[in-house]
């Protein structure tokens, strides 16, 4: 499992707070067309693909047989086709489970990784930047809309309210950087991952590889509360264990934010409370020495709670953080 610790300038955080910055991205991105594409990606994506209607942008994840999340992802839903957007890690996962999963005669998966990209318009200000600039907009948020210009099509994404960025836009690499010009000449700012994932931190998002491991359960990562998990949609692989845990039980440990109180280089990774260790630091966030991060802790450790986390007292927090929780 990864660790992910990031020091940033306050001014990147109040890019986050007051303004809107772009950041070019290339993760994975599949296609997937036929007749039966809906209804296959139904079958092995954790959130209901079908409801939201053709201009639908939405979260979730495939899973294992028995619950756990192989790879997360943003699901668009065209006219003619689906837009699969995941980690560049996840990858070589999501291709092998359309190989495994997709009836040729149904469905076909094709590979746009590398020759499409993504552009992430993140920060407070974002969709006023994004209505302000010359890129169409769409009709509200968690919806689509596609244009053609001269570099191709690109498709623009205004995301859910839970979400760590404001719009998604995505297509061939060349019609990504003409939208990217577009949205400076607005005023967005020209980030990089680093904004990106200060972003997320402060989202209390889950990261692949990171919060996310070959055992997490999504309830265990927040996906009740950040919209990554439909329970009243048909059967889909690793719905019983997860809705087993929804209807009748709860998961042993959740991701919770922390909040420390003293400055200093971490020792090690763990969380301690009564001097038992009841979880892990993912991803830390420091700016100008206060430092905030994701851990997935015990349940009980609920918010508020005092604990020792990388050798440092902190305090356990609500997620997401709120907006003054990095003010000195």
């Amino acid at each position: 499992m990864a660790e992910f610790d990031l020091t940033v300038s306050r001014e990147r955080v109040d890019a986050l707070r007051n303004g809107a910055t772009v950041v070019l991205d290339n993760p994975a991105v599949f296609q997937v067309t036929g007749n039966g594409a809906l209804a296959c990606l139904q079958g092995i994506f954790t959130n209901d693909l079908e409801q939201p209607g053709t201009g639908s942008l939405t979260y979730g994840a495939m899973l294992t047989p028995k619950g756990m999340i192989v790879v997360d992802a943003w699901v668009i839903r065209l006219a003619g086709s689906l837009l699969l957007v995941a980690p560049e890690s996840g990858r070589e996962a999501v291709s092998a489970i359309f190989q495994r999963t997709l009836p040729p005669r149904l469905a076909k998966a094709t590979d746009l990784t590398g020759d499409w990209a993504v552009a992430w318009l993140i920060g407070a200000h974002g969709a006023r930047t994004l209505a302000q600039s010359d890129v169409e907009m769409p009709e509200g948020s968690a919806r689509v809309r596609e244009q053609d210009g001269a570099s191709g099509m690109l498709v623009v994404a205004l995301a859910p309210e839970a979400a760590p960025f404001a719009a998604m836009l995505t297509g061939p690499a060349a019609a990504v950087e003409s939208a990217i010009r577009h949205l400076q000449i607005a005023g967005a700012g020209r980030g990089d991952e680093r904004d990106f994932q200060a972003a997320r931190i402060l989202a209390g998002w889950p990261a692949l590889g990171i919060e996310i491991d070959e055992k997490t359960l999504p309830q265990e990562v927040r996906y009740d509360e950040i919209g990554g998990v439909s329970y009243t949609k048909g059967c889909y692989t690793g719905q019983e264990t997860v809705a087993r845990l929804h209807f009748r039980g709860h998961t042993n440990r959740e991701l919770r934010g922390l909040l420390w109180r003293e400055a200093g280089a971490p020792d090690g990774r763990a969380v301690v409370a009564r001097e038992k260790e009841v979880g892990t630091v993912r991803s830390t966030l420091t700016v100008d020495g206060r430092t905030v991060g994701l851990a997935v802790m015990r349940r009980e450790v609920e918010p508020g709670t005092e604990v020792k986390a990388c050798g440092r007292g902190a305090t356990v927090v609500r997620l997401p953080f709120a907006g003054e929780t990095l003010d000195g």
